[in-house]
């Protein structure tokens, strides 16, 4: 699905409403994926089709920014995550870029002081990995952009690095958490 499907799915109008009431209050908000396309758009960002689907275990890099953020810090310049995707957001004004990738240029944004937006997924597991690739839709992507076999092969790459992921992953939301609580 889309942020820009509302004419099938109406309720992604109030949801969006929602969240920008929400966040210009200063409620803490950490979307993932859809999570940030939505946060985007809330905020007035235009969502749309990327120049071609970004599917697979591939890098992200953190901008400068990210080093001072109290979310971002500490990690790593380039940061291995799992994408699966094919649209892209412009930045909301104010936002602040945390991290792209060469296909990418917004992967992840703060907005305010508690409400970040992440492109991509730490927090999938070589189970959850499996039950996507078992998801018609998701498995057809697969297919379409990584070839014949590339779900047991992406689902095998990402048992090799899950912990590295997971890891990155606590530790962003870890301190999300932290932030979110003050």
């Amino acid at each position: 699905m889309s942020v820009n499907d509302e004419d099938e799915l109406p309720w992604l109008r109030a949801e969006k409403e929602l969240i920008a009431d929400a966040v210009r209050a200063g409620t803490p908000f950490f979307g993932a994926c859809l999570g940030s396309q939505l946060l985007a758009s809330s905020l007035g960002a235009n969502v749309a089709p990327g120049p071609s689907p970004e599917v697979g275990l591939l890098p992200v890099f953190l901008t400068e920014a990210a080093a001072a953020d109290p979310v971002f810090g500490g990690l790593p310049g380039e940061l291995p995550t799992l994408q699966w995707h094919a649209d892209t957001f412009s930045l909301p004004d104010g936002a602040v870029l945390l991290a792209g990738s060469p296909a990418y240029a917004n992967q992840a944004f703060r907005w305010g002081t508690r409400a970040y937006g992440v492109q991509f997924h730490l927090e999938v597991s070589r189970e959850m990995a499996e039950e996507w690739a078992r998801v018609p839709e998701y498995a057809n992507a697969l297919t379409a952009v990584l070839g014949p076999g590339s779900a047991r092969a992406l689902v095998e790459e990402l048992a090799a690095r899950s912990e590295e992921l997971l890891g990155h992953g606590r530790s962003l939301f870890g301190h999300w958490l932290d932030l979110a609580a003050a």
